[in-house]
């Protein structure tokens, strides 16, 4: 089985690439934002040591994990952040391991791992990683389009990625999903080895 990780900023067009390796190749894709929000639902180990580090002032009415209270929490000190990250990303980490050896066995043949941080976190559960490019410009004007989220809200999630230079310092494919997306198929045809 080939382990594929798919990464790029914010508005590059992964999901688009996303939805392509799973209908033209058939790819299990694994999204790791998602795997780690499951993983912080309320009754979970993750969920329970983040209360324990945090305290329950991160806590909704309803007793689950307030994203923005935490988030305000998180964002305003670097160490607060890595706290947070040391107890989320080796769960992760563990899950999708384990995800990728089940799908394997059960004969899945490209297995997709998508995810921002993915040049930081993850990446030695890939066998190769693409970075998928799009010019600033696009990227603003798709997240505009598609999200309406203002300029400085671009500006805010762009810069809490991984520069660029990040992204293909790690990645051995970068596709360029700035234009037409028969071209970004092309590339993708061209680069993938099933």
């Amino acid at each position: 089985m080939e382990v594929l990780g798919i990464t790029g900023g914010v508005g590059s067009g992964k999901s688009m690439v996303l939805e392509y390796l799973e209908e033209a190749y058939g790819a299990f894709v694994c999204q790791m934002d998602e795997t780690a929000r499951n993983l912080q639902r309320k009754g979970t180990r993750c969920f329970e040591r983040i209360v324990e580090v945090f305290g329950p002032e991160i806590l909704d009415s309803r007793g689950e994990l307030d994203r923005a209270a935490l988030g305000s929490i998180v964002f305003a000190s670097a160490e607060k952040l890595r706290q947070l990250n040391g107890i989320v990303h080796p769960e992760v980490i563990r899950e999708v391991d384990f995800d990728i050896r089940k799908k394997a066995a059960e004969g899945v043949r490209l297995y997709v791992v998508e995810a921002a941080l993915l040049p930081d976190v993850g990446k030695e559960l890939c066998d190769e990683i693409w970075y998928i490019y799009a010019d600033e410009n696009v990227r603003r004007d798709r997240l505009k389009a598609a999200r309406g989220y203002t300029d400085n809200k671009i500006s805010q999630m762009i810069a809490s990625q991984p520069e660029e230079e990040r992204f293909r310092s790690v990645c051995s494919v970068v596709i360029d999903n700035s234009g037409d997306f028969e071209d970004t198929k092309k590339q993708i045809g061209d680069n993938l080895q099933l």
